[in-house]
């Protein structure tokens, strides 16, 4: 990874004027992004004194993640004019945030702000951006800036950083995983990170309500002509689950696990947004050109995208758009074709 030493400069100056901090994270948090919210919050109350950091994601952290430290003080509403600084983690673009279109001021330049990312999609929207695409994590980032700047990383801050790290590697089994990642992993072990906690928790517990979810997720896997593994859930399906829409997160590793397929797709609703998460295996696929089709993004292997619309069960799933005229439905199993073909 390469950070310059102005972009760090520039941030501690920025840091150092600071009274209000808000650290800033994408809706549905994943492993990655409530990991480096939490830590670099941690970070930012140990070395500001007398600054006030604010956590914030739009969307609750799933119960997966609840054993992580100060993961209780992360806010769900925010005005604005809470922060002076803003810290972007792991979010490629503002529309992420959830916080676009009412707050667009967040985005203008209106505020100063700080932008840490691992996305190559990433649309660097702050006025200090921190993108490293070879990085497989925003918590291995954070670890980087901190050694860079002598902060001191606690055995809390390691455990959500190495959170963050093990989730967006499939617990180092993704093909991400490089010798960077070992380093980091090792680097937050000494520093007392509590990996069987997070293991435990993570990839050894899932509760009733996940299972029934990933089942009828399971249960609902077609295979399209154009190689790819594809699954649907509706909004009466996390009814019927009792599930909370955070818990589809880990379904698309199954899906992605049918031999020979290109990609898989899971296509899941929720208020009128149809978010489809794309995953392959194979290296001559690009999954996030596949989303960028529907102005999304993300990694080579593992990407997504969001479009208004519902889903409409049939014997090909479609997502309907919510216009008047049936002639504007998109075939969902004509995806691959459809981008194959510009």
């Amino acid at each position: 990874m390469t950070i310059l030493k102005q972009d760090t400069d520039l941030a501690l100056e920025r840091l150092a004027k600071a009274k209000r901090i808000v650290c800033v994270t994408h809706r549905n948090p994943d492993g990655d992004a409530i990991g480096s919210l939490l830590g670099m919050g941690m970070l930012l109350d140990n070395v500001c004194n007398g600054t006030q950091v604010i956590l914030f994601d739009k969307d609750p952290a799933p119960d997966t993640f609840s054993f992580l430290p100060n993961v209780q003080h992360v806010q769900n509403t925010l005005q604005p004019a809470e922060g002076d600084l803003y810290v972007f983690l792991d979010a490629a673009e503002p529309k992420l945030t959830g916080m676009h279109e009412s707050n667009p001021e967040l985005f203008d330049g209106t505020y100063a702000s700080i932008n840490i990312d691992h996305h190559p999609t990433n649309s660097k929207f702050a006025s200090i951006n921190f993108i490293e695409p070879d990085a497989a994590s925003s918590c291995e980032i954070v670890v980087e800036i901190a050694d860079m700047l002598g902060w001191e990383i606690t055995g809390d801050i390691a455990t959500c950083l190495l959170t963050g790290v093990y989730t967006d590697t499939g617990g180092l089994l993704h093909s991400n995983t490089t010798a960077s990642v070992y380093r980091t992993v090792a680097r937050l072990l000494r520093a007392g990170a509590r990996q069987q906690e997070i293991v435990k928790a993570v990839f050894r517990t899932a509760s009733m309500s996940t299972l029934r979810l990933w089942g009828r997720v399971l249960e609902h896997i077609s295979l399209s002509e154009e190689g790819g593994a594809i699954s649907a859930v509706m909004e009466e399906d996390f009814r019927a689950t009792g599930a909370h829409y955070s818990q589809l997160t880990g379904a698309i590793d199954y899906v992605n696990a049918v031999p020979g397929m290109k990609f898989s797709l899971i296509l899941s609703e929720r208020e009128g947004v149809v978010k489809g998460s794309l995953r392959t295996l194979r290296d001559d696929v690009d999954v996030a050109a596949m989303a960028g089709k529907f102005s999304g993004g993300g990694h080579k292997k593992a990407a997504g995208f969001s479009i208004p619309g519902t889903l409409k069960p049939e014997v090909r799933w479609k997502v309907v758009e919510p216009v008047f005229s049936a002639s504007e439905e998109a075939d969902v199993n004509g995806f691959a074709n459809k981008i194959d073909n510009g």
